[in-house]
């Protein structure tokens, strides 16, 4: 087994497990549609965040490629930001590796700065311009890097997705409460739209063998769904006619 392999399968046990620890695994509909052999898509949610969500595709033996996304929502109560991490790599590379705490409702967040102090520290990492759709939700320290294949990058990319991963669950919940609820499920369904935007997501997955409904679908339902605005509150009375 390759170094880059190796490394990413701990990290995937590492990100289940922390999972697994931090909430309850849920069964969506129509997401088993999507759960094939080398094919994992599974979610969890719990009383910190609404919805963590693991995709893995494993086609070493067929296209010589491993591929992981893994994005976590806080409620839409919370103004704590969306935590997302994503790579494609082959044996002895990750061609792209991409990682970032997104602005919900609140752009100046403690936890997105305690994102780019340690983004700061991967002084090896070849940025990659990134497209307008991207740009509109990730931050401007987010990692995202290319050609990655030297031991201690990998290493270091494994250490800091790892701890991210764990200081991301062990504090999301302390910001419960402190957005309104209607700008807190726009801001997620604003991220969701500028990721469906991604022309990589529909062509990788064609490539691997799906038909074009069943990307569709996919991209839609499972992997960024979209979530109900709550209508505001009105403090206006009722008043009912009882004459």
């Amino acid at each position: 087994m390759s170094e880059i392999w190796g490394s990413l399968l701990g990290l995937k046990q590492y990100v289940i497990t922390r999972l697994e620890q931090s909430g309850l695994e849920v069964h969506e509909e129509g997401m088993d549609r999507f759960i094939q052999p080398g094919w994992v898509n599974r979610v969890w949610n719990s009383k910190d965040y609404r919805r963590a969500h693991l995709d893995i595709v494993d086609a070493r033996k067929t296209k010589g490629l491993w591929m992981m996304h893994l994005c976590i929502f806080p409620e839409i109560s919370n103004d704590g930001p969306i935590f997302g991490f994503d790579v494609i790599a082959g044996k002895n590379k990750m061609t792209g590796a991409f990682h970032d705490f997104s602005v919900s409702t609140n752009s100046k967040h403690h936890m997105i700065d305690h994102f780019i102090q340690v983004s700061k520290q991967l002084d090896w990492k070849r940025e990659r311009e990134l497209p307008e759709w991207a740009k509109a939700i990730f931050n401007e320290e987010m990692i995202a890097a290319g050609n990655v294949k030297e031991e201690a990058e990998i290493n270091q990319l494994m250490y800091v997705v790892k701890e991210n991963l764990s200081y991301y669950l062990d504090n999301i919940g302390k910001y419960q409460g402190n957005s309104n609820d209607e700008l807190g499920a726009i801001a997620q369904n604003r991220y969701a739209h500028y990721q469906k935007q991604n022309p990589h997501t529909p062509r990788t997955m064609a490539a691997l063998g799906l038909d074009e409904e069943d990307v569709k679908v996919f991209i839609e339902k499972c992997l960024f769904p979209e979530v109900e605005v709550p209508k505001p509150f009105d403090p206006t009375p009722i008043l009912l006619d009882l004459v």
